[in-house]
């Protein structure tokens, strides 16, 4: 697997580089979009090419719709250390593979390269702005029983006991509610609950 990463955080861009070459990804790096397609002319299309939304170059999404024409329709995706839900949405109407936080673990951004190279959606994706779904998707009152059963940490068989439905309809609506709050997980879920005071 060869990976393009592009950042102008210098630290972020070698620290992370290093840690994936120790996974066993092949990385090569750039510090602008400039940078990164002069990459790509060198050595050709990589399985995967991740970019900073906010370096040198980009101009918005339009270095993303660039660099899906010079990466030959393989995987791009993006990287933020805050972004907004709308943009996230832009970038995956244009055929960006994901989108992921400066934040997460190197574990977490290892498992989401290995995913997003591979076709897959990728597993850790939400953005760090996202607030529960308003107007066009509410939560419903059960979707809200089942969030915030997840906050107090309990199992999908304690939060199908307490509510007294089945482990499948928690799964369902879990499932629902994540979609909806733009969560990759139930932790995650969580974590969007809490940030915005739901629970």
């Amino acid at each position: 697997m060869r990976v393009l990463f592009a950042d102008d955080h210098e630290l972020l861009r070698d620290t992370l580089a290093l840690f994936l070459h120790s996974a066993g990804i092949r990385t090569d790096t750039a510090a602008d979009l400039d940078g990164a397609m002069a990459r790509i002319d060198a050595a050709g299309p990589f399985d995967l090419v991740l970019l900073d939304l906010a370096m040198p170059g980009m101009n918005g999404l339009a270095g993303l719709r660039h660099m899906l024409e010079a990466n030959g329709g393989r995987p791009v995706a993006l990287i933020s250390g805050s972004v907004r839900r709308e943009t996230v949405d832009q970038a995956k109407a244009l055929g960006a593979a994901g989108f992921l936080e400066k934040t997460l673990s190197p574990e977490d951004f290892t498992a989401a390269i290995r995913a997003m190279a591979s076709g897959a959606a990728c597993p850790q994706e939400r953005s760090e702005q996202s607030r529960p779904a308003t107007g066009e998707r509410p939560l419903t009152r059960r979707e809200l029983q089942v969030l915030e059963g997840f906050c107090h940490g309990l199992s999908n068989r304690e939060i199908a006991a307490k509510l007294d439905i089945s482990e499948p309809t928690v799964k369902l609506h879990a499932r629902t509610l994540c979609r909806k709050l733009g969560a990759a997980n139930r932790t995650q879920a969580a974590m969007v609950a809490r940030e915005t005071g739901l629970f």
